[in-house]
């Protein structure tokens, strides 16, 4: 698909997903890319603008993260953003040091709303800082464009060079007008048109799809979630009934879900698939016995579904395609782009084997983040309940128990996280809340139960608000609501002794526990 481009050069920072993602609020496609990619790579790409992310180091400590000076002599617009910003000035020949007072959190910066960047922005508006050291004199050629009364260089210009350093974060939620500064370095800096829409996505991957394909046979990996099921009609819609969509109950899903799922893709539901369910929970119950670490367990899910899709393509016969509702999280949390920490494999990229017995992988959502799939779901037709449903992580419950996985556990789980679901939609928060679900913790502790004493398991109830689940916030339930839960679980599911409710944020956590 040929689109306008902004790349992310990822030095380390742990919002360099969330930098693309505001990039493509506007309209305007960004991919991520490691600091370590060669600037031939680059220059080939053809990029609008480059923009350069956070990170942890100190720019100017030995072996500290670093790009060669071509990189600002290219004519390229080139954004700088905390530790981007420090290592352009630094390599450009300014100054950069340890700073006399650290910043960090909501600070009210004052912006040169002449400047291309703080056009229409507010003169004294609150940004997000976090940062050590300072830019305590900038490179020839730049001028200041904002500070504060402890950063006198809260960013810096070249505009003859296209050159921008920003010490803050525009990228979070919390810079008030952080999205307005980087929709003024794609639009005012870099000239993009903002060409990226998804309706035009949906009608050229149906395009694609047919191509690549031709007259071959398909097998979609269903699972009943979002990103699973807008690849499957997306895939109908291309190609018909060239797909067969096989959905594996692996014993890991939610309380009644497989049935659900049948429910809305099988013979009797809304669209007009070849399903097959396979029904393999002690398949998977037995690979899993003894597995504990999490990276562990994901891989073990992730290549027991491809061989139970192998098994089930060659009872088709001659199935050339796999397909996968990959998102774009999924690969840069699997280490497959950026510069970040592997945070986790997803059973569809990072945990998949080595040996795949298909020709070839499709997945058309690879290059989405999660809203943009709700979109392209809507786009396709698929009903505003399915494409706003609850999130559910492709390796299931299997990660939402702490530790080992067995039968016992996955039916603990089950009944407490369905209990906590129906209490959140009897209260009217399920539309408020963004993911809520419970979680079986590896601790058991001591109780009184009807006089006698017991020793059970403690489940922990998670629920939190987000935008872009990149970074969240726990939610606020009142008290009695988390009362009824607390009560009901405890009641209603053997094997519970003691109810928690997790306060983290992300970061520093993630939204699910492992």
């Amino acid at each position: 698909m040929e689109k306008e481009l902004v790349i992310v050069l990822d030095f380390g920072g742990q919002y360099n997903q969330l930098v693309a993602r505001r990039v493509r609020e506007c309209n305007v496609y960004c991919e991520i890319y490691s600091y370590k990619t060669d600037i031939e790579k680059l220059i080939e790409m053809n990029p609008k603008g480059i923009i350069l992310t956070g990170g942890p180091n100190s720019c100017y400590g030995e072996g500290a993260p670093t790009y060669p000076k071509q990189l600002f002599e290219l004519g390229i617009p080139v954004l700088g953003l905390c530790y981007g910003a420090q290592v352009m000035q630094l390599i450009l020949g300014g100054k950069v040091e340890k700073a006399p007072v650290r910043e960090y959190g909501k600070i009210s910066v004052h912006v040169d709303t002449q400047s291309p960047l703080f056009n229409d922005v507010t003169e004294d508006t609150i940004c997000w800082m976090s940062h050590n050291d300072y830019i305590s004199e900038v490179a020839p050629g730049f001028t200041v464009c904002a500070s504060t009364p402890d950063c006198p260089v809260a960013a810096a210009q070249n505009q003859e060079q296209q050159l921008y350093a920003i010490q803050f974060h525009p990228e979070v939620l919390h810079t008030v007008e952080g999205t307005k500064m980087l929709s003024n370095f794609v639009y005012n800096v870099c000239h993009c048109s903002g060409d990226w829409r998804m309706d035009s996505f949906v009608e050229y991957q149906i395009q694609a799809i047919r191509e690549k394909v031709g007259d071959g046979k398909v097998l979609c990996a269903l699972s009943g979630g979002v990103d699973s099921s807008v690849a499957a009609v997306l895939l109908s819609k291309a190609i018909g009934d060239q797909l067969t969509c096989v959905f594996v109950d692996q014993g890991l899903l939610r309380k009644n879900e497989g049935d659900e799922v049948e429910a809305v893709f099988g013979p009797e539901g809304n669209y007009e698939l070849n399903f097959i369910r396979v029904n393999a929970q002690e398949r998977f119950y037995e690979k899993l016995k003894g597995v504990e670490e999490p990276e562990a367990k994901r891989k073990i899910i992730g290549e027991e579904f491809i061989r139970v899709f192998e098994e089930e393509a060659k009872k088709i016969g001659a199935v050339d395609f796999l397909v996968q509702g990959t998102i774009y999280p999924d690969v840069v949390e699997s280490g497959l782009g950026g510069e970040s920490a592997v945070i986790k494999s997803h059973h569809n990229v990072g945990g998949l084997p080595d040996k795949v017995d298909f020709k070839e992988l499709i997945e058309p959502l690879r290059d989405l983040f999660k809203d943009e799939v709700r979109k392209v779901g809507l786009e396709l037709g698929i009903p505003e309940n399915l494409v706003f449903r609850q999130p559910f992580p492709g390796p299931g419950l299997g990660i939402r128990i702490i530790g080992e996985v067995n039968a016992k556990k996955v039916r603990i789980v089950q009944d407490a996280d369905y209990i906590y679901r129906e209490e959140i939609a009897k209260a009217g928060l399920d539309k408020e809340i963004n993911q809520y679900f419970a979680a079986l913790t590896n601790m058991r502790s001591v109780g009184v139960m009807g006089d006698e004493r017991t020793y059970d398991y403690a489940v922990a109830l998670r629920a939190v608000k987000t935008v872009d689940f990149m970074t969240a916030e726990s939610a606020d339930i009142p008290w009695n609501i988390l009362q009824k839960v607390m009560n009901r679980i405890i009641n209603e599911v053997k094997g519970v002794n003691r109810v928690f409710y997790d306060l983290t944020s992300k970061p520093p956590g993630t939204i699910e526990f492992e």
